[in-house]
């Protein structure tokens, strides 16, 4: 295959064979804050903060830090939602010299000691809030864990709401010991912002430590060093062809602990001196008013949010014409989803694909050219997609035949956190082997068919879980599907497919069969449905797999044990 194809139709203003200078990740911020101190960075329901206010604070945050006694190599955690407090941090750790480790809050108190043992996270910052502290305080008693830094989140908060929080919200407020432990993070930024700029060695200094969500076993920490998250940071830019500096608006309601929300909303934000409409999670209604009051520009998202706009029935009454486009990503985008949205707003969505071990982005349909449904784009600039053999990595596929996609670019990882094992099976010849399985069309686009480890055998054939999603989608009452292979004593394995329907639909399995019948082959129809009223999601709100096949396991073995 030749590599370079996608060249025959890659956007005309956008030079694919391109490098990209190699800095600190905070220099995104301070090159903001020189162009841009007044406009507004963050938008944190409803109270606003200046590109030069989050840059004062950011210098403070790195000089209480490294009173704290953070500098290279020392690992501080962030166990927070999406709140000014994590920008603030986040950069005040790397201009301090330290590495991020980024904690989600759904983390149960076993993952969490997992990472904080595996990383060697030693300070954490996180909030007083009843969701959040009693799991750091556990952490603070069972782990390497010595300092907690406790945000206010009143303090974040504009008038009236900084004096109604503790009133109206009062049993949602921990109560917090006094103490060498704990730290106030109005206390870590009481100085004059005067730290010791840190020797970073951009290509080389680890960042963020990104935890994989560990779908296949132990999550691993991937090294993406301050190059990785600039280059992509970067990339992004040059892709999303259209932005303006200093004049978008971006919507922030995925959780910045995770690679894609981190790289694509906070990072690519503050690079354009973007404002970011920040919400603590996502609730539509609320989204939705703010998509309509607030007019922001960019909105990235995973496919279960767009589905849930569709499916609004009261949709009409919001104005959403100020997006000028939608990044899907995190997850396959279904075609009926990405149909059905654009029809709605009138906004292009357009779907990307990343990992956490490529900081994320790797390729993306284009902005101003053709956005093929079901196809994950080119690569990005700089970026190769290479298409291996599944058995043997180090042969390369003829263009249009399946094989692993494998990613060699800039923004790939240094490697996974003292798992040299690990990195070596997954780094090859220089190239990222993604694990998924796909094919590139004659002009350059990916297409991914499933990933290697959701494959089902059904009696010999090959069935890929997302081809029968896919065809479930195609029904009008469907509005989420997650299909998984389940044990089977005669085939070896069989299709189960678990729907949630929309509201006031219908369906049984007789009659999904009876669809179904002239879009899957007879191996690949489902052996067994399952409706349920909400199907389980990562903590980026992804549909996800791993708990079903849990449970059929553990069905299964039951089934056996009872019957011997």
């Amino acid at each position: 295959m030749t590599e370079e194809i996608w060249l025959k139709a890659y956007p005309e203003n956008i030079e694919w064979n391109q490098t990209f200078d190699v800095k600190p990740l905070w220099a995104i911020l301070d090159d903001a804050v020189r162009r841009f101190p007044n406009n507004d960075v963050i938008d944190f329901l409803g109270k606003t903060y200046t590109y030069a206010e989050i840059g004062h604070q950011v210098d403070r945050a790195a000089a209480g830090f490294q009173r704290l006694g953070v500098g290279k190599g020392t690992k501080v955690g962030l166990f927070l939602p999406n709140c000014p407090q994590f920008i603030i941090s986040y950069f005040g750790i790397l201009k301090a010299g330290g590495t991020v480790v980024n904690y989600s809050p759904l983390y149960s108190e076993q993952e969490l000691l997992h990472q904080i043992e595996d990383s060697h996270t030693d300070i954490m910052v996180t909030l007083n809030l009843k969701v959040l502290y009693p799991k750091m305080k556990a952490m603070l008693e069972q782990s390497r864990v010595k300092t907690l830094i406790i945000g206010n989140m009143p303090e974040a908060l504009s008038f009236p709401k900084n004096i109604l929080f503790p009133l109206f919200k009062r049993g949602d407020i921990a109560i917090v010991p006094n103490d060498k432990q704990h730290v106030a993070f109005a206390q870590l930024i009481n100085n004059d912002g005067a730290y010791t700029p840190a020797d970073i060695d951009p290509a080389n200094d680890i960042a963020v430590l990104q935890y994989t969500g560990g779908t296949t076993g132990v999550s691993k920490g991937a090294m993406l060093t301050h190059a990785n998250l600039y280059a992509n940071t970067m990339q992004g830019r040059v892709w999303f062809e259209g932005v303006t500096d200093g004049e978008e608006r971006m919507m922030g309601v995925l959780p910045f602990f995770h690679v894609f929300a981190m790289t694509v909303v906070m990072n690519l934000s503050i690079s354009i001196a973007a404002k970011i409409i920040m919400h603590p999670r996502f609730e539509l209604e609320p989204v939705l008013k703010d998509l309509d009051k607030k007019k922001p520009t960019l909105f990235p998202g995973v496919p279960t949010m767009y589905t849930a706009i569709n499916n609004y029935p009261k949709l009409s009454d919001y104005d959403l014409s100020s997006l000028k486009f939608c990044l899907s990503g995190g997850a396959p985008l279904p075609v009926e989803v990405k149909q059905n949205f654009e029809s709605f707003t009138g906004c292009k969505l357009v779907e990307g694909y990343g990992l956490t071990e490529t900081s994320p982005i790797a390729s993306a349909n284009p902005l101003m050219g053709v956005s093929k449904e079901a196809s994950i784009g080119m690569p990005l600039p700089g970026t190769r997609i290479i298409i291996t053999d599944r058995e043997d990595p180090h042969k390369i596929m003829p263009q249009g035949e399946d094989g692993e996609i494998c990613v060699e670019g800039p923004q790939v990882m240094l490697g996974y956190w003292g798992r040299e094992e690990a990195t070596a099976e997954t780094i090859i010849d220089g190239r990222l082997h993604t694990g998924d399985v796909g094919y590139m069309d004659e002009e350059g686009y990916t297409f991914i068919i499933d990933r290697m480890k959701d494959l089902v055998l059904v009696g010999g054939f090959n069935v890929y879980p997302r081809h029968v999603e896919e065809a479930i989608y195609q029904h009008p009452g469907v509005e989420e599907v997650t299909v998984i292979g389940i044990t089977d004593d005669y085939l070896g394995q069989a299709i189960k497919a678990f729907i949630k329907l929309k509201d006031g639909q219908t369906l049984n399995e007789d009659e999904l069969k009876a669809f179904l019948q002239d879009k899957l082959a007879k191996h690949a129809l489902p052996r067994q449905t399952e409706f349920r009223d909400e199907l389980p999601k990562t903590m980026i709100g992804k549909l996800s797999k791993k708990e079903l096949v849990a449970e059929e396991k553990e069905k299964y073995e039951a089934a056996k044990a009872a019957s011997s």
